[in-house]
């Protein structure tokens, strides 16, 4: 998984760098066809938001949070994110069974 934070307005320090990458374990944990993630960490007056989109193979997701603390802002970011993704697993899931459905039953005669 590659990793692409920058700051808009904000210098990205390594304890964020640091803070980020471990919130953003957990979903390469879940999904391993993780391509690539590029975070953006900025500064709107008093609202400091994350953003970050997760190249996945057939789709891209976009997570957009905000809050008055960055950390908290990127807790959220992780939690929205790991929804997505493993929604976008299930998905990608085959949930066809042999003659699972009713209607591919042989009727018993």
């Amino acid at each position: 998984m590659n990793l692409n934070i920058t700051g808009h307005h904000l210098e990205v320090t390594p304890a964020i760098r640091e803070y980020v990458e471990t919130k953003l374990a957990r979903v390469s944990g879940h999904f391993d066809h993780v391509i690539d993630v590029k975070v953006t960490l900025s500064v709107e007056k008093l609202v400091q938001k994350a953003e970050a989109t997760v190249h996945v193979p057939g789709n891209d997701l976009h997570v957009a949070c905000s809050d008055e603390n960055l950390y908290s802002a990127i807790d959220l970011l992780a939690d929205k994110l790991d929804r997505q993704v493993l929604k976008h697993k299930e998905k990608q899931a085959n949930h066809h069974k042999e003659n699972g459905a009713v209607k591919h039953q042989q009727l018993a005669e």
